[in-house]
């Protein structure tokens, strides 16, 4: 029989306390208003006989006089095949104007998957951007963040992996979007034709924040049904510093000791324990995660970045537009480089690296008004050729076609002996042909 109380204690913000017994951490509770309306609320703390609870929707209209129902269950999603295409938001319930979800209730926030079940990442994610698949591989089951500031194209960037990966499922996990970031990513599902195989969890700005914690976990739980259906899922998590900053918030509205710069000391747990869910299931699907992390004023060494780094395998930082080729990492790619890659894969992309860090010395003697040797015009060509190429996020290339575009590069610029790349590979992979004159 389920405890009805009819005495809420105390109310900040979208905190409410009530004196209960006999309910546990995460129970749903439900709210019910004097006007007759209800609103769901999360068990987020005891203190003795004092339950804390966060409300789901503003606490506008309610009273400490209304009534509070323990419902005996965690929140939990709903899942089964008629998800894909459907927008959610933190709480499960539809957004999208279509029909109430039907399907299986699974519990959220669950632990990680087995180890001794896991497989070492070992197969290529194709996305088709030259800067991820040739330099900094997205490998199956990884964990790897955008690094980005406010007003850099990441968003954009999500869209484009969603659209051109080769990923049976995408999940999206929106977190403290704008009304025009959210549009933006059905406008893009709908017109790419990927809306498909594609479940947005999305919750906005102006939404409450408990909601915005509840979106990974919602977004994960179901990416690991589909996994376990033999799925490779995608899951798109956007943005992770809003996450944060929602824990943030409701620690200070319920009086926690602060940590770094205002976060809980629980941070590093609370992120280590999403990015955690990646992974490649022996005998099934796989979970491969992309977050983006902004980075306030652009400090790296910021809380959120900074336990990030310490999480995930690697990170592609979104600098001037493009994918930095300098400060992005990804520390899987010599599992597929090469091995489930073409041969001339990593000799070619060390290659072209080295080439383009040498253009940047040319180009700071240029900006000096040295004058320029034969060589220094060759890598300043290079360089232009490099960032249309392969640096430009508009380009859209397959891995194979990359490569060749990556030798034709090179012969473009430069004389065979000049690239230092093994005669054998390069006697199978140099153009044959003189490339064209321009």
């Amino acid at each position: 029989m389920r405890k009805v109380y009819d005495r809420i204690l105390d109310m900040r913000g979208n905190l409410i306390t009530v004196a209960a017994e006999g309910v546990c951490l995460g129970e749903m509770a439900a709210v019910h208003r004097a006007n007759g309306t209800s609103t769901l609320a999360s068990v987020l703390r005891f203190d003795e006989d004092l339950v804390t609870l966060q409300v789901f929707e503003n606490t506008r209209g309610i009273s400490t006089g209304d009534k509070v129902t323990f419902l005996g269950r965690q929140i939990a999603a709903t899942f089964s095949d008629s998800l894909l295409g459907r927008r959610l938001n933190g709480a499960g319930d539809p957004i999208d104007e279509g029909p109430e979800m039907v399907g299986e209730n699974i519990d959220i926030g669950g632990p990680s998957f087995n180890p001794t079940r896991r497989i070492i990442p070992h197969e290529l994610v194709r996305t088709n951007i030259p800067m991820i698949d040739v330099f900094n591989c997205l490998v199956k089951s990884q964990k790897i963040p955008i690094f980005s500031v406010a007003g850099e194209p990441y968003n954009a960037l999500l869209m484009r992996i969603a659209n051109q990966t080769d990923a049976d499922v995408v999940v999206l996990a929106g977190m403290g979007l704008r009304f025009d970031d959210y549009q933006s990513f059905i406008d893009n599902a709908e017109r790419a034709g990927s809306i498909e195989r594609t479940v947005m969890f999305i919750h906005q700005a102006t939404d409450p924040p408990v909601e915005c914690i509840l979106v990974p976990d919602m977004a994960l739980a179901v990416a690991e049904k589909f996994a376990l259906a033999g799925k490779n899922v995608l899951v798109l998590m956007t943005d992770m510093t809003a996450y944060a900053d929602a824990l943030k918030e409701i620690a200070i509205t319920m009086d926690q000791i602060p940590s770094n710069r205002g976060y809980p000391g629980s941070l590093y747990s609370d992120l280590a324990f999403r990015y955690e869910k990646a992974v490649d299931i022996e005998g099934s699907g796989a979970i491969t995660i992309i977050s983006v992390t902004t980075m306030p004023g652009g400090d790296v060494t910021h809380p959120i970045p900074d336990n990030t780094g310490y999480i995930t395998e690697g990170q592609f930082y979104l600098h001037g537009g493009s994918i930095d080729p300098f400060g992005s990492l990804s520390r899987l790619k010599q599992q597929v480089i090469g091995k489930m890659t073409r041969e001339d894969h990593g000799d070619l992309a060390n290659t072209m690296i080295r080439l383009y860090a040498d253009s940047k010395k040319a180009r700071e003697r240029q900006s000096m008004g040295f004058r320029l040797s034969r060589w220094d015009e060759k890598l300043l060509r290079y360089s232009f050729l490099f960032e249309e190429r392969m640096m430009n996020l508009e380009v859209n290339l397959s891995l194979e076609a990359a490569l060749d575009l990556g030798w034709m590069t090179l012969a473009e610029c430069f004389d065979l002996e000049e690239v230092g790349i093994k005669k054998q590979i390069t006697d199978k992979y140099w153009p044959k042909e003189p490339p064209p004159e321009q």
